[in-house]
């Protein structure tokens, strides 16, 4: 029986050098050769460990070891005051990715996510008061901008990658701001999860499952909210010219309070460049059935209620002379 040919002619895979990404280059170095794919590892410097350098020269080293093409990119900058370097890091790092993705013509980028650190997310979500969506942790895969990320070790326990390490004997670096308690996952690590497993074993199990369910649950609300928006968004009657960025409070009045809090989530999801606080949801939720001429302030924007039109203030100025009804 013939082979079938791999989907993505080119892969990598993200590695930082520590365990976790070590063991999934490793395994994906012997499936690529099965498959007859060509295999990159990715790296990104963050500039934040006196140890980086060395730790990039010696990825590289081992990438040299193996065969595997390696491209590192350092990031540029620094969080900015009120950032926290966690959140900055995460987005650095995966916009370099990308870049580097891009670069050599690689579709599929693996990451070497497992289920604990599913169930970690998991439970700093639910701290943080995180809905469906931030409960349900890290997809499985997701596609964005042209490149699939794939999470294939997402079910796979800690424990087994450790025992795939020492299998196979596999020299990894040891990066101690994993566990430093300056930040959330750091403290949750040190702290609150050997506690956890003391007190509840299968918790990496369960929180995992449950990441799962919550996945599930914002993928159905993700639905309604989509289809409650062509209803009480400009466009959805026979003003086919109207602004599509309004929102007709009449008809978002008419909704369940739920669906209301849902599809106004969606459709500031859809005019704000920023993620959408919660506080301006419940704010709108509660102050828009009593208003007819207000505003609110917005993430890189201003939001305006006119003749009954909630809409971000550009929005305004087109419909000043004529009025999305």
């Amino acid at each position: 029986m013939a082979a079938r040919a791999a989907p993505w002619p080119r892969v990598a895979v993200a590695t930082s050098g520590g365990g976790d990404s070590t063991a999934l280059l490793h395994c994906s170095r012997r499936a690529a050769h099965a498959l007859g794919v060509e295999l990159h590892a990715l790296h990104v410097h963050h500039g934040l460990m006196p140890q980086a350098d060395a730790w990039q020269a010696r990825l590289a080293q081992q990438c040299r070891r193996w065969c595997i093409p390696f491209t590192a990119t350092r990031l540029d900058g620094a969080p900015v005051k009120g950032d926290s370097v966690e959140a900055w890091a995460r987005r650095g790092r995966y916009r370099a990715l990308a870049q580097m993705a891009c670069a050599h013509g690689i579709g599929l980028v693996l990451l070497a996510h497992h289920r604990r650190d599913q169930a970690e997310t998991f439970l700093i979500q639910a701290l943080r008061g995180g809905g469906a969506a931030g409960l349900a942790a890290m997809p499985r895969i997701a596609l964005r901008e042209g490149i699939v990320w794939a999470r294939p070790w997402l079910d796979t326990p800690r424990a087994a990658i450790d025992a795939y390490l020492r299998r196979h004997r596999l020299a990894h670096v040891d990066d101690s701001s994993n566990d430093d308690e300056r930040f959330a996952r750091g403290r949750l690590r040190r702290l609150v999860w050997p506690a956890l497993l003391g007190a509840f074993p299968d918790a990496e199990t369960t929180l995992a499952r449950a990441a799962e369910r919550a996945a599930a649950d914002a993928a159905v609300l993700a639905e309604t909210a989509a289809a409650d928006l062509r209803t009480v968004g400009a466009g959805a009657g026979t003003d086919a010219d109207a602004d599509a960025r309004a929102l007709s409070v009449a008809a978002w009045s008419a909704l369940s309070s739920a669906r209301r809090a849902s599809v106004l989530r969606a459709w500031l999801g859809g005019v704000l460049s920023s993620p959408v606080p919660e506080t301006l949801v419940r704010r709108l939720v509660t102050e828009l059935p009593n208003c007819t001429h207000a505003e609110w302030p917005a993430p890189g924007a201003r939001l305006l209620l006119r003749r009954g039109w909630l809409m971000p203030a550009a929005a305004a100025r087109r419909s000043d002379h004529e009025p999305p009804t």
